[in-house]
């Protein structure tokens, strides 16, 4: 076990990505809390799900970046290589053939720092979680 030595949490794996301290309570904090070097990426991501889910509500969950109109369709997540995005198991299937120079895992996608933001490819993601539901169905 490895204890974090910031916080005290205790993980299975040595120097476990994690969330310290306080959550945030806007996606604003989220992101300022995230190294200055990723920030600009995660607002670019940001701004591509925005625009796609412009009616969206963007609110914390799980420490999380969540855009939500009557249930949950996407969030991401900053580690210390790349971005997570969730929009869950049925879009990274329904997406598989756009995704393919990504890593993916189960409803996970990773988008890897030292690429551009994929923002069409994020953008027609969000959309598609928006209008099938998929996401409410990962978050229950």
């Amino acid at each position: 076990m490895w204890k974090c030595p910031k916080c005290g949490r205790a993980f299975k794996k040595q120097g476990q990505s994690h969330y310290c301290g306080k959550a945030p309570e806007t996606i604003e904090e989220y992101i300022a809390a995230q190294p200055e070097e990723v920030q600009p990426y995660l607002t670019e991501l940001r701004n591509a799900l925005h625009a796609a889910l412009p009616e969206a509500e963007e609110r914390i969950s799980w420490s999380m970046p969540t855009y939500w109109k009557t249930h949950h369709i996407i969030q991401f997540a900053g580690f210390k290589n790349h971005v997570g995005l969730y929009p869950g198991p049925e879009a990274v299937l329904e997406f598989s053939e756009r995704l393919k120079e990504y890593r993916t895992n189960k409803g996970t996608i990773q988008l890897p720092y030292n690429k551009p933001v994929p923002a069409e490819l994020i953008a027609d993601i969000a959309r598609w979680c928006y209008e099938t539901e998929q996401a409410k169905t990962v978050l229950r």
